[in-house]
């Protein structure tokens, strides 16, 4: 007798349908087999788009996420795709006479649970295909994120939050071509002092050498702002989001946290001396697992909350996004197969919604991947077009704990691709003689000395 399979409602369509993923095991949510899984990717390959509009996962009078979700959702973009299913919206996304222009047009019109829907029935092929179409270009001191380009976030990160250390670790990536992306610190100390202080000496290093990028300390929202009030510079803020309101909470925050904090640092670009290319002045970070780590998942699989939490970070025009893809550890995702799916995934879902995706390409000690697994994403996600990844010196977060990725994979990428940093900050790499004819130069040991005494006399000065 055959096998058959029922589904009794959208949540559990949603979470059987869902490749293999640790945390939707230890949630209880996930297929129990490849037969359920394939039934379920074929059941909501039928399921009209108009369903999952009508039938909200979470309710909206119980979660602010899905109410920011309903009142941001446009019903007349929504016109075109009302009468597909999930399997001919992804015939429509993937077909070549659907431009990226119609894609960009309809962004309002497509809600997280469609862009997380559609992801699911896709192959990693599909995934980098659809994405790689998608550009979306974000301005705050440089522009991100336009053809040809990948950007790189410098993380100098210090375990004693040691500012010239942080500097000169900074300034490393710099004379790499790296860092056009943020040069963002993870603070080891979450204090207001320590924000500040952070800020001032990223704030000096770039108006020292007239880099044409940005800074951010990556501490909770309430540091940062009272950072501000102390009178430290902030380029980007920045905030680490999930897909529900539970979640958001455990995080320490609201939506009208970030709603002033955007505001107020708007106020603070109008009041600083900077040339400016755009407004875009936040910077989210995602990342698969976080609502179940939280107990705040309301029963939705990983795949989908991330996409939720992508709902959030585009309500505030962000100048970056990343999915930090393996960080949260092997519960959620377990292996090299699972973290791969789940940066493909992060990345397409996210540039449907409209937002400036990157990817910290990262994986614990404790997870069942190594540096070869981090390359294979790394070289996927540059084909599929991401914005920008991580530059960690030596692949080696020695204060977060975990391992990424490294100036020299930016370079490798960025050769293998064809691709340039940032159009201001590759005028002022040549200016600087560190690229030449949008290639690297290898600098001489003299050079370099020359340079880095340069930094050591500025640091004097500085302190």
């Amino acid at each position: 007798m055959p096998e058959g399979f029922s589904f009794c409602d959208l949540r559990e369509l949603f979470a059987k349908a869902n490749e293999q993923k640790s945390g939707d095991q230890l949630a209880g949510l996930a297929a129990r087999s490849e037969r359920e899984r394939i039934a379920a990717k074929s059941k909501l390959a039928d399921l009209p788009l108009a369903e999952i509009v009508q039938r909200p996962l979470i309710d909206p009078g119980e979660d602010d996420v899905s109410r920011l979700i309903a009142e941001s959702f446009d019903e007349t973009l929504f016109r075109p795709l009302q009468h597909m299913t999930v399997g001919e919206f992804r015939e429509f996304v993937l077909d070549d006479a659907t431009p990226a222009a119609t894609l960009k047009e309809l962004k309002w019109g497509i809600t997280p649970e469609m862009a997380a829907a559609v992801a699911k029935i896709m192959s990693n092929k599909d995934l980098i295909l659809a994405a790689a179409k998608i550009r979306n270009v974000t301005r705050c001191r440089n522009t991100m994120g336009e053809v040809g380009v990948l950007g790189i976030r410098v993380q100098p990160n210090h375990p004693a939050d040691d500012v010239g250390a942080i500097l000169l670790a900074a300034f490393e990536g710099l004379l790499y071509g790296c860092g056009d992306a943020v040069i963002g610190v993870n603070p080891a100390t979450d204090s207001v002092e320590t924000v500040a202080s952070i800020l001032k000496a990223l704030n000096f290093l770039i108006d020292a050498y007239g880099v044409p990028t940005q800074s951010c300390c990556l501490a909770h929202i309430s540091s940062q702002l009272a950072a501000l009030e102390q009178g430290a510079p902030i380029d980007l803020l920045f905030q680490s989001v999930a897909g529900t309101e539970a979640a958001n909470r455990s995080f320490g925050i609201t939506l009208s946290m970030l709603r002033e904090g955007r505001d107020q640092v708007l106020e603070h670009h109008r009041r600083r001396n900077v040339p400016w290319k755009g407004s875009s002045v936040m910077y989210f970070e995602t990342g698969e697992g976080s609502a179940l780590s939280a107990d705040a998942h309301h029963g939705v699989d990983q795949l989908t909350l991330e996409a939720r939490a992508y709902g959030v970070a585009r309500a505030f025009d962000p100048f970056l996004v990343n999915s930090v893809v393996g960080f949260i550890g092997p519960e959620y995702l377990r292996d090299e197969r699972q973290i791969i799916r789940a940066g493909l995934e992060d990345h397409f879902m996210g540039k449907l919604l409209g937002l400036p995706m990157g990817c910290d390409v990262c994986y614990t000690n404790h997870a069942s991947a190594d540096q070869n697994s981090a390359d294979n994403l790394l070289f996927l996600l540059a084909a599929a077009g991401c914005n920008y990844f991580m530059g960690v010196p030596c692949s080696d977060d020695v204060m977060l704990n975990y391992q990424s990725t490294s100036y020299h994979d930016a370079l490798a990428a960025r050769r293998i691709y064809n691709l340039r940093p940032a159009p201001e900050f590759l005028s002022w790499l040549e200016a600087r003689g560190i690229y030449r004819e949008n290639e690297p130069v290898l600098l001489d040991v003299p050079a370099r000395r020359r340079l880095i005494g340069e930094l050591e006399s500025s640091l004097e000065r500085f302190a």
